[in-house]
């Protein structure tokens, strides 16, 4: 059965690319083969001013009390992305019990870095404070993101000052959870990116790798073996063992089957087959104490 569906997939995406002009996308695939019955969805939730700074919240159907609690960055090269092309990601972890909040955030050209990093912190403020009306709880926080995405949770993770800018600390955190991230990636290589961080002079204290120190939540990082994209020897490798020379708990899995792009979408019902992401997020978060 899920040969099948991976070749049914493969084969929807081919028509997608065949006829784009009916708007269709392999992430909007993905969403139109998840099933609803598994949560209920909040959308359009403001956490700031700006039209971008909205948040969507699911819930699992049947919530246990004081439920834990994901929110979670998409990736896009912090050029494009919105919240609604992961409605997977979000039933994805009801489906396991857990509340998912999924953010957006404002993009370049729009900002550039730090205010984007900024609005992520704005977001998990606003979960911290109202997550309870949801059935979750603050004291079991957790973030997570794909691609940029997953550079988000770890900054907002792994630099105090972001979250101190709300109220909060990295203490708050449970843990986090990093998909396919690029965590040290300077200099800069991909010409989308350089202006998002001020390429030649991009800022040493954008890279997650050089914030790292003891007491910082533990973590969990994923990465496609053959990601050629995030190299994941340097990114995830790289951060896992600076992370553990700190004394921080941190595991890092890597899977051969999905790529960079489809790491996250084994999180999906179709694709879940490629990889066990979802059991070892899952298994992660069952394991983290909350604070």
């Amino acid at each position: 059965m899920a040969s099948t569906l991976r070749r049914l997939f493969s084969l929807a995406i081919g028509g997608c690319l065949l006829f784009a002009m009916s708007a269709c996308s392999p992430l909007k695939l993905l969403n139109a083969l998840t099933p609803d019955g598994s949560f209920d969805k909040t959308e359009g939730i403001a956490y700031g001013a700006d039209p971008r700074q909205k948040l969507d919240v699911y819930v699992p159907r049947h919530p246990m009390a004081n439920a834990p609690v994901v929110v979670f960055f998409y990736g896009g090269s912090w050029n494009s992305g919105s919240r609604s092309d992961y409605g997977f990601v979000g039933e994805a972890l009801a489906s396991r019990g857990i509340v998912a909040v999924l953010a957006d955030y404002r993009l370049y050209p729009q900002v550039r870095y730090p205010l984007f990093l900024e609005d992520g912190a704005q977001a998990v403020a606003w979960t911290h404070e109202h997550i309870r009306q949801f059935s979750g709880s603050p004291q079991r926080l957790y973030l997570m993101g794909h691609s940029s995405g997953a550079y988000n949770a770890a900054m907002l993770a792994l630099d105090p000052g972001l979250l101190g800018a709300v109220g909060l600390s990295p203490h708050n955190l449970s843990g986090w959870i990093g998909l396919a991230g690029p965590y040290d990636f300077l200099p800069i290589e991909n010409p989308d990116v350089r202006p998002v961080f001020f390429w030649p002079d991009s800022p040493p204290q954008s890279q997650p790798i050089n914030h790292v120190s003891r007491g910082a939540p533990p973590a969990l990082l994923m990465a496609a073996t053959d990601d050629d994209l995030v190299n994941p020897t340097r990114n995830t490798g790289g951060l896992a063992r600076k992370l553990r020379e700190a004394g921080v708990p941190v595991q890092d899995l890597y899977f051969s089957r999905p790529g960079h792009a489809t790491l996250v979408a084994t999180l999906s019902r179709p694709m879940r087959s490629l990889a066990p992401v979802l059991e070892q997020i899952a298994a992660f978060v069952k394991a983290t104490p909350g604070q």
